[in-house]
C-alpha cells in the first residue's frame, strides 16, 4: 500500500463528494446521452494524467505504479458503493435516476487511473 497515494485518493474522494453533494446537479443531470459519455471520457483522461503525475510527484518507482494506482483508487472503490446505495441521501440535489450514471462514472475514473499507469510501462521479460 502506498499510504501517500491512498491519502491523496481519500482527499480527492472527499473533495469530489463534497462538491457533488453541494452542486452535483450541474455535473450529473438527466439529458442527452452524449453529455454523460463526454463526462466519462474527460474524467477517464484526467484521472490517467493525474495518477501518472502523482506517481512521479511521490517518486514511486515505475515498476510500482500499478500498485500505486490501486492505492489512489481504493477510497473510491471502497466508499462510492455506499454513496451509490444511498444515492438520494448522499447527493440530494442530483436527480435519483442519475445513480447508475454516477456508478459508471466512478468506474471510468478508476479505470483511467489504472490504465494511465499501464500505458508506456516497460514489458516484463519472459524467462
Amino acid at each position: 500500500m502506498h499510504s501517500h497515494l491512498f491519502l491523496a485518493g481519500l482527499a480527492i474522494w472527499a473533495g469530489a463528494t463534497a462538491y457533488l453533494r453541494l452542486d452535483g446537479q450541474r455535473l450529473l443531470r438527466p439529458g442527452p446521452w452524449w453529455a454523460t459519455l463526454l463526462l466519462f471520457a474527460i474524467s477517464f483522461l484526467l484521472l490517467a494524467v493525474l495518477t501518472r503525475r502523482l506517481c512521479k510527484r511521490f517518486q514511486v518507482p515505475r515498476e510500482r505504479w500499478p500498485s500505486a494506482a490501486i492505492s489512489l483508487a481504493l477510497p473510491t472503490l471502497l466508499l462510492d458503493p455506499i454513496s451509490s446505495a444511498f444515492f438520494s441521501g448522499v447527493f440530494p440535489k442530483i436527480a435519483p435516476e442519475m445513480a447508475g450514471a454516477f456508478g459508471g462514472w466512478m468506474l471510468c475514473c478508476c479505470a483511467g487511473a489504472l490504465l494511465g499507469v499501464m500505458v508506456g510501462q516497460p514489458r516484463l521479460s519472459r524467462a
